[in-house]
């Protein structure tokens, strides 16, 4: 026993170099996510930060002094209000029709065999993989080309269209993700039990596979207002926020766009939160039933 306590004694704590490596080893992955959130992040933090800047002129790229007059006027710049108003009924518009549709074929690739599944699945990849100035020109030539309402002239419903168009196919890829590991026997066990079909995918199915929905309509609703080129293309005479703020980068972006963009990422982090905290209380409402349950049987 005292040469063993002696062996451990005299045994070498190792180097500075193997103690570095050790620490290394073991806290790499957390300080490289440290450093990927603050990457990430650090844009939006300036531009919450410029959103309170008083600018001597109309440039505000340089930081002058604390401010809230950007935030008691939002819409004092003129234009504004309706660029926003345009960007958000479209993006909420083309964020329930294409989650809608998108979910919809993303449950028929993920439980039916059908003869043209492949090519289905990818003319879904293909407005993913193109390039948006060849998407945008592309949907420009076809407006064109029919030259009737409401495909020509170009104005806010052929933007929806176009965002409708690509947004599918993100929710298309986000909720068939969440269909890959869905617990298929529950469904069986509810149609057991002598659930039709709409019951089991309203009471079984839906609320499975809802976070997903979620991400999706969260995803679709994030590229629909934040998309430039292909608007671009196809706006006519119709101004979003983001050409709203691409007209005025030439001349000097005022700090109510940086107040709009703050509070467009806010609510997003919210929604974010709020379906989080949703969809964790009722998992622990289902589990806590579940054991009510077993024990009850025992």
């Amino acid at each position: 026993m005292t040469a063993t306590a002696e062996v451990i004694r005299t045994r070498p704590i190792g180097s500075v170099s193997e103690r570095f490596v050790r620490f290394w080893n073991r806290y790499l992955l957390f300080i490289y996510t440290g450093l990927a959130i603050v990457y990430l992040m650090l844009p939006v933090v300036v531009m919450a930060l410029f959103s309170f800047n008083d600018p001597a002129g109309k440039s505000n790229f340089v930081w002058q002094g604390f401010t809230l007059a950007a935030w008691g006027d939002i819409f004092g710049v003129p234009g504004l209000q309706s660029a926003v108003t345009i960007s958000l009924a479209i993006a909420f518009a083309s964020t329930i029709v294409a989650t809608v549709l998108g979910t919809l074929i993303a449950l028929a690739l993920a439980r039916h065999d059908f003869r043209g599944r492949g090519a289905t699945n990818l003319f879904i990849f293909l407005p993913m993989a193109t390039p948006e100035i060849v998407l945008g020109a592309s949907l420009l030539t076809l407006f064109v080309a029919i030259g009737a309402p409401p495909f020509f002239p170009l104005s806010a419903i052929t933007i929806l269209i176009a965002h409708i168009m690509f947004n599918i196919s993100f929710v298309v890829v986000t909720v068939r993700a969440r269909l890959a590991g869905f617990p298929i026997h529950l469904e069986e066990a509810a149609m057991d039990l002598g659930a039709n079909e709409i019951t089991t995918f309203r009471k079984v199915t839906f609320p499975l596979i809802l976070p997903g929905i979620l991400a999706a309509g969260l995803l679709a609703f994030s590229l629909s207002i934040d998309d430039f080129v292909i608007t671009n293309f196809t706006s006519g005479g119709t101004i979003t926020f983001p050409m709203f703020i691409y007209a005025k980068a030439r001349i000097g972006i005022p700090p109510q766009v940086n107040v709009v963009g703050t509070i467009i990422f806010l609510s997003a982090v919210a929604l974010v939160g709020i379906s989080t905290l949703v969809t964790r209380r009722r998992a622990m409402r289902d589990e806590a039933v579940a054991r009510q349950h077993a024990s009850a049987g025992t």
